[in-house]
């Protein structure tokens, strides 16, 4: 089992497969007996009114992290729209320098629009698609170069999910 830990962290606007990568990248994982979490980024300050100015996502992201490491884990997942632009306060979270893979999913504004189509009903789905796609061009101007971009258009999960467990170099050992 390998000591110092590593992250993985998945961003990309609405729509882009971000949930559904986690989750799929984490049943190959499982079935290849590699150690690992997957933690909802979204989930870790999902209030009202929204506490981001608290830092409550990565104090959470701490009290999980650690509560994972106490029972052997290493090597984590993390999915959130804008995680890749928060690589140092994430892992600064983590508290003990992982290794990092970095992946912005990319789709086409007809893509991403499609697919929150299918999850999103009533008038949500105009607010959806309207900040999937400003959220997009943020994302691709402000996401540093070393952040690997992935496409998503038109592509198996399973595919897209089997080329990021190949960046991360997590096959076969726990």
């Amino acid at each position: 089992m390998t000591t110092r830990s590593e992250a993985l962290f998945l961003g990309g606007r609405s729509g882009v497969g971000k949930s559904s990568l986690g989750n799929e990248i984490h049943v190959q994982l499982s079935a290849a007996e590699v150690w690992h979490c997957l933690i909802e980024g979204d989930n870790l300050d999902l209030a009202y009114p929204p506490p981001w100015e608290h830092g409550l996502a990565e104090r959470n992201l701490a009290a999980m992290w650690s509560n994972y490491r106490a029972l052997g884990y290493r090597r984590m997942i993390y999915t959130n729209t804008a995680s890749v632009r928060f690589v140092d306060e994430l892992t600064g979270a983590m508290g003990d320098a992982p290794v990092v893979t970095a992946v912005l999913l990319t789709a086409d504004d007809a893509t991403a629009r499609q697919r929150l189509a299918m999850r999103e009903i009533g008038t949500a789905l105009d607010w959806h698609v309207e900040r999937s796609d400003l959220m997009a061009r943020e994302l691709d101007r402000t996401v540093p170069g070393w952040v690997h971009r992935v496409p998503t258009d038109g592509r198996r999960v399973a595919d897209i999910a089997a080329q990021i467990i190949g960046l991360t170099g997590w096959t076969g050992d726990r």
